[in-house]
């Protein structure tokens, strides 16, 4: 016969199983053996007035709830089925009621400073959290930094949007992005339910106007083709190591974040190629990068005097430090024929060229510039990445950029130039 329990057989008991407590119908000691010893908890095992079925609900470890708290918590559940009620269903509703009351705490700018250390991790460049830090508190605090996630809607986040979508329309896009991104953060974290009001396919892309409509897109100021010569001219005459880098940029076609922190050990001068790890690409993939002949005799003249691992060093004192990032554009401000433009723009130069004068695939252009390919079968099927065609079209660039425009026939080939009769 089972027993009545009592505060020292619930701290002794190592039997596994069910231990009955008597006189509290449906109360048990539940004793788990394992390799650190016993574990005791409290259990209620009824018959659910819903379901019909049995139940076993845990009321918690020995440790934390005691036999007298234990037996409280019996005697509710049973007077919750008197009433037809099932307790473990009832539970639930509490808990969610309580959650659903704790979301209504949480505010918008809360939910994004958590939003932005969960997804921290995943973003390379450490300034993006700033920036979404920066925005969200400029535009999106102001008008609902307070206001609980849960009863932000379509309304507010019109509220933050509506002022600038047309005057900061690029800016207004990321901010729209990013709040739609901590909405769906809190989403999945309980704090609010529903469709998201930032979304662009519900309420929000009827009441704005699309962005693409609206925004003035600018480009990279770009140097055209035929002046690439003479720019390369100017440039050789300056010293110093910008003016070496701004070379390789141009004839590498690279972006300047890959050329600025380029480490010797990425080139294999004997193969002439240049290999950028997926880490430094803005793709996430590796990418290799065929050398013209001019390209490897700049390589091997600074690697004759080399005291870093960077290529194109900065003025580390303690540590060695990388080309600063503005070195470049500030070369370029100061050469007074070619302030207008910018390092990047040499990316553009090289595509006009590409397409323009000579007769190069589309896919050997834009592999060369590392682009990513949007159509998802194309990339799914494409396996090689095309070096030895794209080494060809650099030696033809490096040919262009080399030749004064007289030299050259309308395909952009390169002639020799003869001393006239």
């Amino acid at each position: 016969m089972a027993k009545r329990l009592t505060a020292r057989s619930v701290e002794t008991e190592n039997r596994a199983g069910y231990h009955s407590d008597s006189d509290q119908k449906g109360l048990y000691l539940q004793v788990v053996t394992g390799r650190s010893g016993p574990n005791r908890s409290w259990v209620f095992r009824y018959t659910s007035p819903v379901t019909r079925k049995r139940r076993d609900m845990g009321l918690g470890a020995t440790g934390d709830i005691g036999l007298a708290e234990a037996r409280r918590a019996a005697q509710a559940a049973r007077s919750a089925l008197v009433q037809g009620i099932d307790p473990l269903n009832q539970r639930k509703a509490e808990t969610a009621s309580r959650r659903a009351e704790s979301a209504r705490t949480v505010t918008f700018s809360s939910a994004a400073a958590s939003c932005i250390k969960a997804k921290a991790p995943e973003w390379s460049n450490a300034k993006h959290a700033a920036q979404w830090s920066s925005t969200l508190a400029t535009y999106a605090d102001p008008v609902i930094g307070t206001m609980a996630v849960a009863d932000i809607t379509v309304n507010d986040v019109m509220r933050v949007l509506e002022p600038i979508w047309t005057v900061k329309t690029e800016t207004a896009t990321r901010v729209r992005q990013r709040i739609e991104a901590v909405l769906d953060w809190a989403k999945a974290r309980g704090y609010r339910s529903g469709m998201n009001p930032a979304s662009l396919t519900g309420d929000l892309e009827q009441l704005l106007p699309r962005s693409a409509k609206v925004k003035k897109v600018v480009h990279h100021p770009a140097l055209p083709c035929e002046k690439t010569h003479d720019f390369i001219t100017d440039l050789r005459a300056r010293q110093g190591i910008s003016t070496i880098a701004l070379e390789f940029l141009i004839l590498t076609a690279a972006r300047t974040g890959e050329v600025i922190n380029a480490t010797w050990e990425e080139f294999d001068l004997t193969k002439a190629i240049w290999t950028i790890p997926a880490a430094r690409m803005k793709a996430k993939r590796e990418h290799r990068v065929p050398l013209s002949r001019r390209v490897v005799e700049i390589l091997n003249c600074l690697r004759d005097t080399a005291t870093s691992p960077y290529v194109f060093p900065g003025n580390g004192l303690k540590k060695p430090r990388p080309l600063s990032s503005a070195a470049m554009l500030k070369l370029m401000r100061g050469m007074d024929a070619y302030k207008n433009y910018v390092p990047h723009g040499f990316r553009s130069t090289f595509r006009d060229w590409a397409a323009e004068e000579t007769n190069y695939a589309h896919e050997t252009i834009e592999m060369a510039l590392a682009h990513t390919i949007k159509n998802k079968t194309e990339a799914a099927y494409r396996r090689g990445d095309l070096l030895e065609k794209r080494r060809s079209l650099m030696d033809a660039w490096a040919g262009y950029v080399e030749a004064a425009p007289r030299s050259r026939d309308n395909s952009g080939n390169v002639h020799p130039i003869r001393k006239a009769n």
